[in-house]
């Protein structure tokens, strides 16, 4: 399925590979293009994806320190692992997320002002632009940083589903189904126009069309992102849940690092 989706668009794409998941499974997953992509091609991609059944993704393959490309299906992807996310409810996962890091907390006062209690879900965002134009403007963002980053095809109908489909590994220490953060963030794709751009090896970057618009209303959705991904406000600069929200308003960027070895 996956090569024929690919060869359909084959016209617009460049010269690539299709990679299968570490234990091969069914076929290929993955397609990634043999060089670096560009804003104007990803961007072409995301707008096929209603008809292609494709979506696309930056995967940065490289290795901090090393010299050259790691194999994408070089313990990155588990295919077939993870759930469907639709089997979870994302305020229930993020409730018992909540709890499992406070138990774990090394940082005392990073949930003030909500302490233990698990303030719930954030409410839906208002939409400023389409989430088409702040994937494209993320993927110029992610670009700028990264020029080295190739384009990466999985054959879904969301971002979600694909992160689940792949069964990306970026979370392993902390959960093995990976559906489960699929589930999460399906729930933004529906309550603030998320859309998954970015992937590597223990990263998520996601674009927001309806991020929070002042501190008060971004503080919930910080509180979302510690459950998600307590790493970034354990390993970052900001540190508690106000400092942390300061920097989600107003903005298009949400960006997830964990730390796999800890």
């Amino acid at each position: 399925m996956m090569a024929d989706l690919v060869a359909e668009v084959g016209g617009l794409l460049p010269p690539g590979e299709f990679v299968d998941g570490v234990d091969g499974g069914d076929g290929p997953v993955l397609w990634v293009s043999a060089g670096p992509t560009t804003v104007s091609r990803w961007g072409r991609m995301l707008e096929e994806h209603p008809r292609s059944g494709l979506w696309p993704l930056l995967l940065d393959t490289e290795v901090p320190g090393e010299t050259g490309r790691r194999p994408w299906n070089d313990g990155e992807l588990r295919p077939g692992t993870a759930s469907r996310p639709d089997l979870y409810d994302p305020g229930r996962l993020m409730a018992r997320w909540w709890d499992e890091h406070l138990a774990e907390e090394a940082y005392p006062g990073t949930t003030a002002p909500f302490g233990a209690v698990w303030p719930g879900p954030a409410p839906r965002g208002v939409r400023r632009e389409s989430p088409e134009e702040a994937a494209a403007a993320v993927a110029r963002e992610v670009l700028a940083r990264r020029p080295h980053c190739p384009l990466g095809l999985v054959a879904a109908e969301s971002g979600a589903e694909a992160l689940a489909l792949l069964g990306w590994d970026g979370v392993a220490d902390r959960e093995d189904d990976t559906g489960a953060y699929a589930a999460v963030l399906a729930s933004w794709e529906d309550r603030f126009g998320a859309r998954l751009v970015s992937a590597d090896a223990s990263e998520l970057v996601v674009s927001v069309a309806a991020p929070p618009p002042t501190e008060q209303a971004a503080l919930r959705v910080a509180a979302e992102h510690f459950a998600f991904c307590p790493d970034n406000l354990w390993q970052g600069s900001e540190g508690t849940l106000p400092r942390y929200a300061a920097t989600l308003v107003n903005s298009r960027t949400w960006t997830f690092w964990w730390d796999r070895w800890r």
